[in-house]
């Protein structure tokens, strides 16, 4: 427990945060309005795509066909259920007819066809083998926005039962528009649920039921300001739906984190005496710090996303790295305010005195700090054992992601009772083909009949194809449509994209189709993600030295991280992709991953796990500058921090479980995935191979050569206070405020 003794002068950021606290405040309640008027309705601006490298061949592509060709994209499927009837039966043929004039002669509706007005060729792929089946498509024109606000004023005329035949809505529009929808609902019911159980699990942690409020009402803050940030972001760039999700379970948990570990700084120092404005520039001036470099590795992590060219990713950098500062800065801020107006009462209402019956209650530091020292105490004395026994369960629990497949968002994100994901179920398993997922040829440049033919030959002949329909010729411009025999994305499928790139043609030819955006956007990820890796890796080594001044502790923790995130990535395609626990979880298996998760959870939960990691280093750097003794330094610094550490990743855990609620299965997966990834890291790798690391490295952890020493102690920074002015042969850690002279000070110089 820190004394404090002739305190020093609050610095000018705590006179600053601290000088008028109930104005901060006031500006902060109007300020939170105004975020609510500015971030309502934006989830109705929010994009549903984004997967796509705007760059690739794919994309140019596909817009030249939208240009030229709009009936070659059809996004908008009717699937025509005749019942018993056949769908050539008369009534049936006239109705479908009449459904086709009616689609075609709406606003914003265009290249409608259908399996009566089709040719022989293409009206195989365009009815059910069954006979009872057939399908009418069309392409809705505009942008996300105008296609989702055109799908809802057609779709009731539509859909449901007209004579003798049923209707059902799907093709791509249809299910974006309802995962967009599906989303927006999930994630009230998240909050909801996330809230209240949060708020139970800070009661439990603090006791104190105006301390456990304080976070909660930080994190509040921040998921309101996210909003109002999303909403921003939409004027200037796309942002995907999904960004939601993870911004608002960002803006909930980290802002409870960095208040936690405020909040509970600020208690200790009350308890060992200090007055309230002592005890917030001595909180600020130590976890303060720690705080906004936790901030800073996260939004490292997130930054890393700016470097892939989908928007997908780019919006979760956007929105990410903004609601990491705002969650910081609301810790940093406008929580000191209200504790040094709230004083000695932030312990009142002290709930838990209801279950100890006549029990004492425990020092506001001191909650539960007991077994973990044991337990690092524990580990160290069998570091070897608990350093491979621990590598090798991570190591075991990732080795499922090795047999990751790739592939793309399709309808099989929906529930299996949403519409759209039926129409497209009953075409996979139906329909001869892939109708609506086959690939289309983009060939311009002048051409006669022969050529086209030539090509066209060429094209059928490969292996994999089932089918050629075309050229359908406009001016210069003309396409082909090739059907796979098999999935409209499965290896063969994404194999003859490259061979169809390589087919030879006497002009100038571009692939697209489901299968070729697969292709160019798993190259796209492949080709940026050493990149981000790189990145993320060089800066955090960078801020993890400036916190510890050690060579070896920034290796240690990026390599522990990344450890750490093996059970994630194996479960994910051991439940995701492999399918076990989908009837309990809810969800339909594709049988893949699609490209851009992994990156996604590899950046969020690293960001994450370094959070933790930061939060306990520098409490273990604060207690071995303070006294010289490394492995008392770790087990005071876990027995400081690892009650607090885990119960930070219990309520993060808790709210990306309730995340994971969802009935969209990539927004299941990120919740769920991340959940398990932040348990790991607190639970098995802080706990116990951090120290085990620690105890094999010894005092070499602290080693670092005196170029570099030089260099922490002109720019580094830790949770102590500043470093005092040392001799020039050997520079002086920064040592706690509280750290007394003497024999703990010439340990320090000796090995800091």
């Amino acid at each position: 427990m820190t004394e404090v003794n002739s305190p020093p002068r609050p610095g000018g950021w705590t006179r600053f945060v601290t000088a008028r606290p109930r104005l901060s405040l006031l500006a902060a309640l109007v300020l939170t309005v105004l975020a609510v008027l500015a971030g309502s309705g934006v989830a109705e601006r929010l994009g549903s795509g984004g997967w796509e490298d705007p760059g690739a061949q794919s994309t140019y592509a596909t817009k030249a066909l939208e240009r030229e060709f709009p009936g070659s994209q059809p996004n908008l499927l009717l699937l025509v259920d005749a019942g018993r009837a056949s769908v050539d039966d008369p009534a049936v043929v006239a109705e479908a007819n009449r459904l086709t004039a009616s689609l075609a002669a709406e606003k914003g509706i265009v290249g409608v066809g259908s399996y009566w007005q089709a040719d022989a060729g293409a009206a195989s792929a365009l009815r059910a083998q069954d006979g009872h089946e057939a399908l009418i498509a069309a392409r809705i024109t505009g942008d996300e926005k105008a296609m989702g606000e055109t799908l809802d004023r057609i779709a009731p005329a539509l859909r449901g039962t007209h004579g003798p035949v049923e209707v059902k809505i799907g093709g791509g529009v249809a299910v974006r528009h309802e995962m967009q929808t599906i989303i927006q609902e999930d994630l009230t019911r998240a909050e909801m649920i996330a809230l209240p159980i949060t708020l139970v699990l800070l009661v439990m942690v603090f006791g104190s039921a105006i301390a456990a409020l304080l976070p909660l009402g930080i994190g509040i803050v921040a998921i309101l300001g996210t909003n109002a940030v999303l909403s921003g972001l939409t004027r200037f760039t796309d942002v995907s739906i999904f960004a939601m999700n993870l911004t608002t379970a960002l803006g909930l948990g980290l802002a409870i984190d960095y208040a936690l570990f405020i909040v509970r700084r600020f208690r200790e120092e009350l308890a060992a005496g200090a007055d309230p404005s002592t005890a917030i520039g001595t909180t600020l001036r130590t976890a303060g710090r720690t705080v906004l470099f936790s901030a800073l590795t996260v939004a490292v992590s997130l930054a890393a996303m700016l470097l892939f060219p989908q928007y997908f990713l780019r919006s979760f950098a956007y929105a990410g790295m903004a609601v990491v500062l705002l969650a910081a800065a609301a810790a940093l801020i406008l929580l000191p305010a209200a504790l040094i107006l709230l004083g000695d009462r932030v312990n009142s209402l002290d709930l838990r005195r209801l279950f100890r019956r006549g029990r004492p209650a425990p020092a506001p530091g001191d909650e539960g700090g007991r077994a973990w020292g044991r337990t690092a105490s524990l580990v160290m004395r069998r570091a070897p054992f608990f350093a491979l026994a621990t590598t090798a369960v991570l190591v075991l629990l990732g080795l499922p992601f090795l047999g990751v497949k790739f592939g793309t968002a399709d309808d099989r994100q929906l529930p299996p009772s949403a519409e759209s994901h039926v129409v497209q179920q009953h075409i996979r398993d139906g329909f001869p083909g892939s109708p609506g997922g086959g690939l289309e040829v983009l060939a311009e440049g002048r051409a006669t009949q022969a050529q086209y033919a030539a090509y066209k030959e060429r094209v059928a002949a490969l292996p994999e194809v089932a089918r050629v329909d075309g050229p359908l010729v406009n001016g210069d411009s003309a396409y082909f449509t090739v059907l796979p025999k098999g999935e409209a994305v499965d290896d063969a499928a994404q194999d003859l994209v490259g061979e169809l790139r390589a087919t030879s043609a006497p002009f100038d030819t571009a692939v697209t189709g489901t299968a070729a955006v697969l292709v160019d956007s798993k190259h796209a990820i492949g080709a940026q993600l050493p990149w981000a890796v790189a990145f993320i890796a060089i800066v955090t080594l960078l801020l993890v030295f400036l916190l510890t001044g050690s060579v070896l502790i920034p290796l240690q923790a990026v390599l522990l991280n990344a450890l750490s995130l093996t059970a994630m990535f194996g479960a994910v395609v051991w439940v995701f992709q492999d399918g076990h626990f989908s009837g309990l979880l809810g969800f339909t298996s594709p049988g893949s991953i699609e490209t851009t998760l992994p990156v996604l959870m590899f950046c969020v939960a690293f960001g994450l796990s370094m959070d933790y990691g930061v939060f306990l280093l520098s409490r273990i750097k604060e207690e071995y500058d303070r006294t010289g003794d490394h492995e008392g330094a770790v087990a005071l610094g876990l027995r400081r921090t690892g009650g607090l550490i885990t119960a930070a990743a219990v309520i993060l855990a808790v709210v990306m479980v309730a995340i994971g609620t969802s009935r969209v299965t990539n927004t299941k997966m990120l919740g769920l995935g991340i959940a398990l990834a932040v348990l790991m890291d607190a639970m098995v790798v802080r706990s116990l191979l951090v120290p085990a690391i620690m105890r094999l490295t010894g005092r070499a952890t602290w080693w670092a050569p005196a170029p570099l020493r030089r260099f922490h102690q002109r720019f580094g920074l830790s949770e102590g206070e500043p470093a005092r002015q040392a001799p020039a042969a050997a520079p002086e850690p920064a040592p706690d405020e509280s750290a007394p002279d003497g024999p703990g000070r010439d340990k320090v110089d000796a090995h800091g």
